[in-house]
């Protein structure tokens, strides 16, 4: 992975201090908080419903042990001794006071860790697929241009001031796990006539108005995207709209002005600018690309693995929902779960987090991914060490097997912590997942993704999944709307909204009506939950969720 040049270091070090500064100015009044505001949100520091909330940033989801374990320390000597990962690839620590910031920022800074532009109308943390360099369908390792992204991106002199935030996602897969559509720019490796480069997708986004992003460019040389992309941010910064913030964001910008007249004038840009690129960030990536060279793979028995397979049933459920394909032989890639059935989505105490350190040290060459799923990833483990690794995970209540499954859940912090939050999302992960959980029905009822968001924002990605569930405030209650058939693969398509909306009471129920419907409809045990929507559509399940009106009707 990347590492820090002195570069790197002192400019982390210099940004540090003068936040410090900053934050001495806020506590002896100095800056009022509207003063203050702007800077905080630079350095990835949020003013919560409780307290301050600060976002790190994790590049492309990627850390190693040591920086795993300081952030457990982080936890403890400034948290409650837990941190929460988000479906940016970040962490958040929810519980902090203003004095303390700058001290856990220089803590980051010593494992080469920041919270630069993990908030403001910027470019955020970069995201990537979370099997990066392990996947067994991967054309190439995205990570190296998501760190050259990373670069380009920081202080960018001009994109420090967006009409709005600015996401920007990569994959090296045939298989979209990163949720390319659903960001401002999605790229995905590919290769055109033996030649390896980007196809560039634009203007997706989900909030207030969600839309699927639309191909620019299905081929963009290596060297020339970096230019690309400086174009594309370039003409958004002067086209993006400022009156409204609603209908600021890249997919309004595109939806307003069209595909066809976005690229005529990306073109434009891209001629203009690209003399300025003589290659230097071709040099950069070939030095980045160093960093992400593949581990030592090792040749090991599978007997212990086969076994355990074989006579462990808790084993083999694990296995079966929990494990990967790997690129490289008798390896395999480890999905943790952090949705314990009744924990918070996300959640991962100090201990847990040291205890995925040790593991990834030991067991997976030292290397640990944050998933946009709220999971945590060890990319590279030899099947022969996977038993005593699933023993260790399960002594730290991180055995869970439900990958994928009902109760792997997607879930914004919601109005537990969130300040915009206009309805609670975490009791309600925790009662459906402790409701299934008791029904002892997600492993039949197989893949099936729920994800959940607090307000219209969709931190928590409801419009793309195949349950969305949606809380809002009707009249100072909460109600919860149900969206049926999204996704955010490489088919990516958003929910369509099935009703009126349910109360906090009855919004489980509904979900369990859903889920019998669907196993009286499916054709066969092997047809999944979208398949079945793709087939039959809307009708049958929104007949599920309104008994009452269907018997009104009658």
């Amino acid at each position: 992975m990347y590492a820090y040049s002195d570069f790197d270091s002192q400019f982390i070090a210099q940004r540090n201090a003068q936040f410090r500064a900053q934050v001495e100015r806020r506590i002896d009044g100095s800056l009022t908080e509207d003063e203050f505001k702007p800077l905080r949100l630079m350095n990835g520091l949020y003013l919560q419903l409780h307290a301050y909330m600060l976002r790190v940033a994790i590049p492309y989801g990627t850390l190693n042990s040591h920086q795993m374990h300081k952030l457990a320390d982080i936890a403890d000597k400034w948290d409650k001794g837990y941190g929460h990962f988000t479906t940016r690839q970040n962490i958040q620590y929810n519980w902090l006071e203003l004095r303390d910031v700058p001290d856990m920022l220089d803590a980051l800074a010593e494992v080469d860790m920041h919270a630069i532009q993990t908030s403001g109308n910027t470019i955020r943390n970069v995201t990537a697929d979370h099997f990066a360099g392990a996947a067994a369908d991967e054309i190439a390792d995205p990570r190296p241009i998501a760190e050259l992204i990373r670069q380009w991106s920081t202080d960018h002199p001009e994109f420090q001031f967006l009409p709005r935030k600015f996401k920007v996602a990569v994959s090296g897969a045939s298989h979209d796990r990163a949720v390319l559509k659903a960001h401002d720019i999605g790229l995905q490796i590919v290769e055109q006539d033996g030649a390896r480069g980007y196809r560039v997708i634009v203007g997706g986004g989900l909030g207030r108005t969600p839309m699927i992003g639309k191909v620019l460019y299905d081929f963009v040389a290596s060297e020339d995207l970096l230019p690309t992309l400086e174009a594309i941010v370039s003409v958004y910064n002067l086209l993006g709209r400022r009156d409204n913030k609603y209908k600021a964001r890249i997919k309004i910008t595109v939806h307003e002005n069209g595909i066809e007249d976005i690229r005529a004038r990306v073109d434009a840009r891209y001629k203009l600018i690209r003399p300025q690129f003589t290659g230097v960030d071709q040099q950069m990536l070939s030095r980045i690309e160093a960093d992400f060279a593949l581990p030592q793979f090792v040749t090991k028995s599978l007997g212990a693995y086969e076994t355990a397979y074989t006579n462990d049933p808790v084993f083999r459920a694990w296995a079966d929902t929990n494990l990967s394909d790997h690129r490289a032989a008798g390896y395999a890639i480890v999905s943790i779960s952090l949705k314990a059935h009744g924990a918070t989505p996300g959640d991962a105490t100090s201990d847990q987090m040291r205890v995925m350190a040790e593991l990834a040290a030991e067991f997976g060459h030292n290397e640990l991914r944050i998933s946009h799923e709220q999971n945590v990833i060890l990319p590279h483990t030899h099947r022969a060490d996977l038993p005593a690794l699933h023993a260790r995970l399960k002594e730290a209540g991180l055995g869970t097997a439900n990958i994928g499954l009902i109760s792997d859940i997607i879930a914004c912090p919601g109005m537990d912590y969130c300040a915009l939050a206009t309805a609670r999302s975490i009791p309600i992960a925790q009662e459906i997942a402790t409701r299934f959980d008791d029904l002892k029905l997600e492993h039949d009822v197989g893949p099936l993704k729920i994800k959940i968001s607090g307000c219209i924002n969709a931190c928590g990605h409801h419009h793309v999944g195949h349950i969305g569930i949606l809380g809002l405030d009707r009249a100072g209650v909460e109600n919860y709307q149900i969206t049926l058939g999204g996704d955010g693969t490489e088919d990516a398509s958003i929910g369509e909204r099935a009703g009126p909306g349910f109360s906090a009471e009855e919004i489980t129920p509904a979900i369990e009506r859903l889920v019998m419907a669907y196993l009286d409809l499916r054709k066969e045990r092997a047809e999944t939950f979208l398949q079945t929507y793709r087939r039959l559509g809307l009708a049958p399940f929104k007949a599920a969720l309104y008994p009452q009106a269907k018997a009104d009707a009658a």
